[in-house]
This record gives C-alpha cells, structure tokens and sequence, in this order.
C-alpha cells in the first residue's frame, strides 16, 4: 500500500469517456458516474494523518493512519487506528509502534492484525476490539526478500502474508509468504517472486518479476489476489500451498493510462456500501449503489502521469477477463485502502 505520489490534477482529454468522468471534478470533489454516490464517511486530523487500510469487526470499521512515519519504522514514530460506528463516530484510538499499513480481521478469533513497517523491520500486532487489548509480536529472522511485510489475507484457518519493497531485480525470492506465529513469526515460501504464470488476456506463459507486492485479497473462489502495485498488475494464485497451486497474471489498463492500484474488493453481497481512504486528503469516502452484483470487483486506482506529470486517481469497476478498470469515482488523489460494509449483516469478509 504504498503511496503514489503526485497531486491530483484531471487529465485533458478529447476523449469523451474521459470527459464524462472529468464533470465535477476540476473543483476537487470526488465525483461518481450515474448509479453510484459518494459521500465523506470520515476524515483525519492534524494527528490522525494518511488513513490507508480499513477492516470491519463487530459492527465496527477500524481505519489505520500511518501519519508521517518512515515505512520501515527507523524514525521509531507510532500510527493510530481508529474505531469508528457505522455513521462515522470516533469510538477508540490505538496506538502500535511503527507505520501501519495492513490491518485484517481473523475469521476465527475475530481479533484485528495490524502489520507495522512495509519496508523493512516489520511487526504484527493484534488487537483484540472486544477487551482493547494488544500483542506485539516479531519475526524469527529478517524478511527474506529484503524487504518488509505489507497486506494479510486469512485462508482455511492459515495467515498469508505479501512480500513488499523486494531488494532483489530480478526477484527470485518470495513475493507470498504463509506465516506461523509461535513465540516469534516463521515464514515459509508460498508464491516466487519469479514464478511461472498464465497471461489471462493472451494465455501466453510468461515469468513473473515482481517487484512490488502490496495489497492482497481472497477472490470469491478462495485463491489469493495480489496486487503488485508499481508493476501495474495483479496476480491470482490458486489452491496456494498444494499440489494444485497455479498462478494467474492479469495486465492493468485503464483511460487514464496504465494504473497502478492497491486495494481491490469482491462485492460479497448485494445491498451495502463500500469505504475507499483517499490517503493523501485524509479523508474516507462511503460509495453507494441501489444493488451490486455479487462478485463483481472494484479497485482503488491511480492513473498514468499526464504531460504535466500529475495522475487521476478513481475507483474503478475491474473486469477480470481484460485487466480494464472502469472509473465509478474520479477526482481522487490517491485511494488506498478499501472495505465493503453489507447492510444485510450476513457478512464480515476479509
């Protein structure tokens, strides 16, 4: 969840699809095409800076602002994650030790894990929102890709991990790691950095260089969904860790030119709604529509760098098949983190 840096100006275009998602725009309010609405959900403070990942837990959303802290943690400054209703009151502030990125809920303890330092020196700590309660909890040995530890997905009862900030090019060391937490956190290799893959646009067979694995995801048929951010690409891995494990890359585009994205979410249900943190405005917007198809798949998005070397950020709809990210909300600086809320109350996903 790195952040893509450059201040929001809309790119100009002759284009009329392009113009179409501009109408609104140039003021600096978000704008949403026909059939969805956005409205601000929540917003930081002169303390509370730089909202990124956003998890749900007990009728609560929890928010991690990873302020100004250096991403490895080295500056030894602290982030805060803030528990919020479901209409955007402040409930508690917990403060870890380093610069928060990922935060997920565990399926089968409900308590919250909160990945500190993407870069180098990461920490996990859990939080339990029912006592408030935390853990701290290290790694056995440094990351062996050379970096730190970025997103978290739960998976059948185990605990992957995303590999970011990678010292090596070409990458031939784990991009995907599943953890096991002892007395300290051991790792093993679950995807390479330099692993063999299926083109899904072409069918070509291709080797994988990933040089930036971020933000990670169940899809709706259980296999692990990884974005690697600066390659502006994501990756499908499916039946991790068996015998049957087979990894899919599917190419970005987009009309604002080649994005790179970070959170991508699966609509678990029809009626709800869903949180983006645009990072860099310190704002959380709530995006609505009357109905969502089930499964279908939205990213948080910055585009290409136009002629004056500024990029549009948006929420776009994510076709599978193409790699193509439809704009649904444009007029972002920089969307990070992304959560669904269903209003059915029939589920609490990672």
């Amino acid at each position: 969840m790195k952040p893509v840096t450059g201040k929001h100006v809309l790119t100009s275009s002759a284009l009329l699809l392009l113009s179409t998602f501009a109408s609104g725009a140039q003021s600096g309010t978000p704008t949403a095409t026909p059939g969805y609405s956005v409205s601000v959900f929540a917003a930081g403070n002169d303390k509370y800076t730089q909202p990124d990942s956003i998890a749900f837990a007990d009728g609560h959303v929890f928010i991690g602002f990873g302020g100004d802290g250096l991403p490895d943690g080295s500056d030894g400054k602290s982030s805060y994650i803030i528990e919020y209703t479901l209409d955007g009151k402040e409930v508690h502030v917990y403060s870890v030790l380093g610069h928060n990125d990922g935060l997920k809920r565990d399926p089968d303890t409900g308590k919250l894990y909160a990945m500190q330092n993407e870069d180098a020196n990461p920490n996990l700590v859990i939080i339990d929102p029912i006592t408030k309660e935390q853990s701290v909890h290290k790694f056995a040995s440094a990351p062996p890709h050379g970096g730190g530890y970025d997103d978290m997905v739960f998976r059948d009862h185990k605990l992957y991990l995303s590999c970011s900030n990678p010292a090596h090019n070409p990458n031939t060391r784990p991009a995907i790691v599943k953890a096991s937490i002892g007395s300290s956190i051991e790792v093993s290799e679950t995807l390479a950095g330099n692993a063999s893959a299926v083109d899904v646009p072409t069918g070509a067979k291709v080797i994988l260089n990933l040089q930036d694995p971020d933000s990670m995801t169940l899809d709706p048929e259980g296999d692990l969904f990884l974005d690697s951010q600066a390659d502006s690409e994501v990756i499908v891995v499916r039946h991790p860790g068996s015998w049957e494990q087979s990894v899919l890359q599917i190419p970005l585009s987009s009309p604002y030119g080649t994005p790179q994205i970070d959170d991508t979410i699966f609509m678990p249900a029809q009626s709800g709604f869903f949180l983006v943190a645009d990072t860099p405005a310190n704002t959380i917007y709530a995006i609505r529509k009357d109905a969502f198809a089930p499964g279908e798949a939205y990213s948080a998005a910055v585009g290409a760098p136009n002629s004056a070397g500024v990029s549009e950020g948006f929420v776009g709809k994510l076709d599978l098949d193409s790699g193509s990210l439809t704009p649904v909300v444009s007029g972002l600086e920089s969307p990070h983190g992304m959560f669904f809320i269903p209003t059915d109350d029939d589920h609490d996903r990672d």
